[in-house]
């Protein structure tokens, strides 16, 4: 999204968004005007909130593990899994290796800290988030993983477990979810976890950069600028103690990305900036391709239409790479998954708000988490499109301390589950500050000032950061064995 000068008033302020066309080359949606937005908005925001399938977004301030507990330590706060109630048994079997794994770490004090919600106990369809804590046993407050777990992972298809459910969950619990098509990447994925926190792919304490940046395109530039150039230099200064390297603008392109997913530059960290690729339902490469990533090689909007030369896609993660033990977070539309109904559109019956036929995980993050030779950890990515709102705010300016925070806590040895607590507190707040400014209406915000539809706008984005594997992984290069 484009904020110009500050001169410029927020009627004529053009709202650009994240995305690339995978059929056409050009932007995925064109710009829109503030009044546009602001009528999705009012017409999201005006809809009658129903029981059943459709979820309720209220949220709480989050709170995180209760006190006096260790987020470091599975014995302390407890891990979780939980399979949808008609699941295949096949895959709870596939993931015996991390499962076991868990057990040992979760249950060596506490039995009960260890927890396996399967059939009638796991997750039972159209089921929100209240009624599946209360079933048991948990009301609204800190996580008691002598209630419930703390970490949290989730298995399955988002159609099977609604990404609504994850993200509600996600406000006091750390949560991640896995989804893939076979036992077999299932069981890669599971192997994968236990062999790196046994020491199987050392990674040196190196957090990589990946910024793409090109002339005259808003959405690259102000990614670059203001996101990810600032947070390379922050962190320098503030992690010494790793090297912190980066590809940006003319070195972001694709064979650079090869070589830090799994490649020979394969970092323990690794943070990306682009566009993602996008595709209308219901276009025959939607499923393979979406999420995939812009990389600097791209001519710009219009450019080779259909070309996907540019897109560093789940195909171009090689069979001869080794991820294993990355943790990557790819700030770009779609870069975790799609659902089925844009979050930024009014949900009636129109065509424009079906995204695609079914919600789902992207490919790029399962290829990596499933490779054969050793998946990586995790992915971070976002559901949707991804907006500027994360890191520039109206009137106020940069704001990255969420990242930073986020990224300095995963580099001193935290789960990223633990690190992703910044976002969830943010997208708490921002459903709080939606609802008061909701009852004050008339209360003096004048069209210069912060808006229904901008809060609006930004409580969806924050809410629809996911982590894409176990939320109890964390970089092993800065963990002691």
């Amino acid at each position: 999204m484009d904020w110009p000068a500050s001169d410029t008033t927020a009627a004529d302020r053009s709202i650009v968004l994240n995305g690339v066309d995978g059929s056409t080359g050009d932007y995925l949606s064109p710009a829109l005007s503030p009044a546009e937005l602001d009528r999705l908005a009012k017409e999201d925001l005006a809809k009658p909130r129903r029981r059943g399938k459709k979820k309720s977004r209220d949220k709480s301030v989050s709170q995180g593990l209760k006190e006096g507990l260790d987020p470091r330590r599975l014995e302390d706060a407890g891990w979780a899994v939980v399979f949808a109630e008609d699941a295949d048994p096949l895959i709870r079997e596939a993931m015996e290796p991390l499962l076991r794994h868990r057990r040992e770490q979760a249950g060596r004090l506490v039995a009960s800290r260890y927890r396996e919600l399967v059939g009638s106990e796991g997750y039972r369809d159209g089921e929100s988030k209240l009624y599946f804590l209360a079933r048991h046993g948990v009301g609204s407050g800190p996580a008691d993983p002598d209630r419930l777990p703390y970490y949290i992972l989730l298995v399955g298809e988002p159609d099977a477990i609604p990404f609504e459910f994850q993200y509600q969950l996600d406000v006091q619990y750390a949560v991640g979810r896995v989804c893939f098509d076979t036992p077999e990447e299932y069981a890669a994925y599971a192997e994968a976890v236990v062999a790196a926190e046994g020491g199987a792919f050392p990674r040196p304490r190196r957090a990589a950069f990946f910024g793409v940046r090109k002339e005259g395109d808003p959405a690259t530039e102000m990614c670059h600028d203001l996101l990810l150039s600032p947070l390379v230099e922050q962190l320098r200064r503030e992690v010494p103690s790793w090297d912190i390297v980066a590809a940006r603008g003319p070195q972001a392109t694709k064979a650079q990305l090869s070589s830090l997913l799994g490649g020979d530059e394969t970092p323990a960290l690794l943070f990306t900036t682009s566009h993602g690729v996008g595709y209308r339902r219901p276009h025959p490469e939607q499923r393979d391709l979406q999420g995939a990533l812009v990389c600097q090689d791209w001519q710009g909007p219009g450019a080779a239409a259909g070309n996907v030369s540019p897109y560093f896609t789940a195909n171009d993660v090689a069979d001869e790479a080794c991820p294993g033990g990355l943790i990557a977070f790819a700030f770009a539309c779609f870069s975790a998954g799609t659902p089925r109904v844009n979050d930024y559109a009014h949900r009636g019956e129109s065509e424009a708000a079906e995204v695609a036929e079914n919600s789902f995980v992207a490919r790029l993050p399962q290829r990596l988490l499933s490779h054969p030779r050793g998946g990586a950890l995790a992915v971070v990515g976002h559901v949707d499109r991804a907006w500027s709102y994360s890191f520039d705010w109206p009137l106020a300016g940069p704001q990255r301390e969420v990242f930073a925070s986020t990224l300095r806590r995963l580099m001193n040895g935290y789960p990223l589950g633990w690190a992703m607590e910044y976002f969830n507190e943010r997208y708490a707040e921002l459903e709080c500050d939606l609802a008061e400014l909701r009852r004050s209406v008339g209360g003096g915000f004048g069209p210069d000032l912060i808006t229904e539809s901008s809060l609006w706008t930004a409580r969806n984005d924050a809410r629809n950061f996911m982590v894409v594997g176990d939320p109890a992984v964390r970089l092993v290069s800065s963990t002691t064995r």
